[in-house]
């Protein structure tokens, strides 16, 4: 089955797109051609894409779904009357909010995304710059200024989760990968353990790596599947050594891995004691 998804907005859209995205996930047999339609903002654009809708209803046999967040009720109302199946996210949560709260709502468009803490969107910037900055161990010596440090062999997704940590998090995030020398040696360097209380492991299945390293270096000994089950054998002795948590990416994404790091990080704030076995999976034993 094919079905055309819109993801309209008269701002970004930024909001009907992860919203919309969410639910679609539960749908594995549909094979949804994703539109993204962001500032919709005039009744011209409006039926412009109600045309759009029409072509796609068309060629599908069966008319496009439409995720929106449209405030303005005149485009609102243009879009409903093409053909479509209209699902206006804000008129599904915000007046039965409204309602709870007893307070109306602003009505205006894009402030999910807007700089309205304009201290934490600072916070972040600084956090993505430090991540780029402190990447692949580049500098070991900022460690103690980090929130958070990440360490796992190449390849295992420290950097995008470094990243995603600024981004999203504003958590001024390092990495460092697990070396030749290390591995010779079979134990990591002492900055390491001294910044243990905020440093967390990432592991991997070896045939997963393999793949991600082939695509990288095709055909080397680097990527080969015996290089990769011993890289993860000998990691996980130097996690255990280190007794630090084990997040999982074989199958987590990154906002999985990213959300269990923060919820570990505020545990540890709080003085409770973190669960120091592996998270997510069992790779590499």
């Amino acid at each position: 089955m094919n079905r055309t998804v819109f993801f309209v907005s008269e701002s970004t859209g930024i909001t009907a797109e992860t919203l919309g995205h969410s639910l679609l996930t539960q749908f594995d047999s549909v094979h949804f051609e994703q539109v993204y339609m962001p500032y919709i903002n005039t009744e011209l654009r409006a039926k412009a894409l109600t045309q759009r809708m029409q072509e796609a209803a068309d060629r599908d046999g069966a008319r496009p779904i439409v995720f929106a967040t449209m405030l303005n009720e005149d485009i609102r109302n243009i879009l409903k009357a093409g053909h479509c199946f209209y699902m206006e996210l804000f008129e599904v949560f915000v007046g039965p909010l409204a309602e709870e709260l007893g307070v109306m709502p602003s009505m205006q468009s894009g402030r999910s995304h807007a700089i309205i803490k304009p201290s934490f969107y600072t916070k972040r910037i600084e956090a993505i710059n430090f991540a780029m900055a402190n990447d692949d161990g580049i500098r070991p010596d900022n460690f103690e200024r980090a929130d958070v440090v990440l360490t796992g062999v190449s390849r295992s997704g420290k950097t995008p989760t470094c990243l995603y940590l600024a981004m999203h998090y504003g958590l001024r995030s390092a990495n460092y990968p697990i070396t030749e020398e290390d591995f010779e040696r079979g134990d990591v360097p002492q900055i390491l353990y001294d910044c243990k209380h905020k440093l967390f492991a990432l592991t991997i299945d070896p045939q997963r790596l393999q793949l991600i390293r082939e695509e990288r270096r095709p055909g080397s000994t680097y990527a080969s599947l015996k290089r990769c089950h011993d890289d993860i054998r000998i990691a996980q002795q130097m996690f255990k050594r280190l007794q630090v948590p084990v997040l999982n990416t074989t199958t987590q994404s990154i906002e999985e891995i990213s959300s269990q790091i923060v919820k570990a990080l505020k545990e540890r704030q709080e003085g409770r004691p973190l669960e120091l076995t592996e998270m997510g999976g069992a790779a590499g034993r």
